[in-house]
């Protein structure tokens, strides 16, 4: 059966048409820097490769365009929407009232826009998604995976925050943790990859949305994000941990209201906030080029990260392995690099050669005297949703 897979991310659109139980890719792409007037969207089949770069004001736009190469007479891969059996979703927040693959009702739907408060720069993309497919692909089963279902395995004691107990037990305020199934298919793939007893692994997820995953023979134990995706790591936009009280001080002494507040923490904060560029490759250059706010926050950033694995090393009592996945784990050697400098404390040292290798592959990029492999794992989220879209069609 064609399951195609929709992957709406907060400024992106990664999609593949894949047939299952096969696992044989028909077509693949991705809608990225979205709402930017240079959006880029690129076209892969079998024979050829197609790229376009133009103005995509929003996921909606993308996600037609997606529709409309998928389908057309000549680059398209199918003649008719009614090929594509089951359409696979990825849905960042589904709280506690999801916590397995799902077929998507209206109810489901109701569930989904309950949490978009809680994920706006994922749930309402998800949704969106979800009823433009519906539209393009009437016939075919609208499926619904859930970045928060991997974490039901992180204990109370890390899940809970230390706030009056009636908040955890009537409202369900608690960490939920999020990019569940890219944190799962690496995961995986670094088990089969090393064939070893390899028990306490750190999953590090590196995007326009970033979270760090401390994993204890394949289960979560501990991760970055929380109730919502916008705490832990410095991401794209979304500031990460900040003290709660600077949000009252904001408030209260500066005059901004709560709205304000909450789209600058999300939309204009983290690199887009620090150096007026959210795209990490912009970054970079910028600060070859002596960009002095830009090289002051790749430092943060790195710092950040280097942070989240220490304490993670002290969780999980030991390290066996390291994970860099998503788009700049896979691609940025810089960041890379720099997270792995000066951590020989913790056994860590990396093969500066390797390092710059760029490959589609898994790729160990670690001295042979490491103690720690540090693994460069490219995730494929959208074949981890064919592969629970289609258990469950099947099930």
């Amino acid at each position: 059966m064609k399951v195609l897979i929709l992957n709406s991310g907060s400024s992106s659109i990664k999609f593949q048409l894949i047939e299952m139980p096969e696992e044989r890719v028909i077509c693949s792409g991705l809608v990225e820097r979205i709402g930017l007037n240079d959006a880029v969207i690129t076209y892969k089949t079998d024979v050829d490769k197609y790229t376009q770069t133009l103005a995509i004001e929003n996921h909606h736009v993308g996600l037609e365009m997606v529709a409309a190469y998928i389908m057309d007479p000549e680059k398209g891969v199918v003649k008719d929407a009614s090929e594509i059996e089951a359409v696979g979703h990825r849905v960042v927040h589904g709280g506690d009232a999801f916590s397995d693959t799902t077929l998507i009702t209206s109810e489901v739907k109701d569930k989904i826009k309950q949490f978009e408060n809680l994920a706006p720069l994922h749930n309402p993309h998800n949704l969106k998604g979800i009823e433009i497919a519906e539209d393009i692909f009437p016939k075919a089963k609208q499926i619904a995976v859930f970045d928060t279902a991997f974490f039901q395995t992180i204990p109370v004691m890390a899940r809970k925050y230390a706030i009056p107990n009636k908040f955890y037990s009537e409202h369900d305020i608690k960490m939920y943790g999020f990019h569940g199934t890219s944190h799962k298919y690496v995961s995986e793939k670094a088990k089969e990859y090393l064939k070893s007893s390899t028990r306490n692994i750190i999953s590090v997820h590196l995007g326009n949305g970033c979270s760090i995953t401390a994993l204890k023979d394949g289960k979560s134990i501990d991760h970055s994000l929380g109730f919502a995706p916008s705490n832990g790591l410095i991401m794209g936009s979304r500031s990460g941990d900040i003290d709660h009280s600077l949000i009252f001080y904001l408030v209260n002494d500066l005059g901004y209201d709560l709205d304000t507040v909450n789209k600058m923490l999300i939309n204009e904060s983290g690199m887009l906030g620090l150096t007026g560029y959210s795209d990490l490759r912009d970054i970079e250059a910028e600060a070859e080029k002596g960009n002095k706010e830009c090289q002051l926050a790749l430092d943060m950033n790195v710092y950040r990260i280097k942070k989240y694995i220490g304490s993670y090393v002290a969780a999980l009592n030991g390290l066996d392995a390291i994970i860099f996945t998503a788009g700049i784990g896979e691609n940025s050697d810089y960041i890379r690099g720099h997270v792995c400098k000066d951590m020989d404390y913790f056994g860590i040292a990396l093969d500066e050669t390797k390092n710059g290798v760029r490959s589609k592959e898994i790729r160990e990029i670690n001295l042979p005297t490491s103690k720690v492999k540090v693994l460069v794992i490219p995730t494929n989220e959208e074949l981890e949703i064919a592969k629970q879209s289609y258990e469950l069609l099947h099930s």
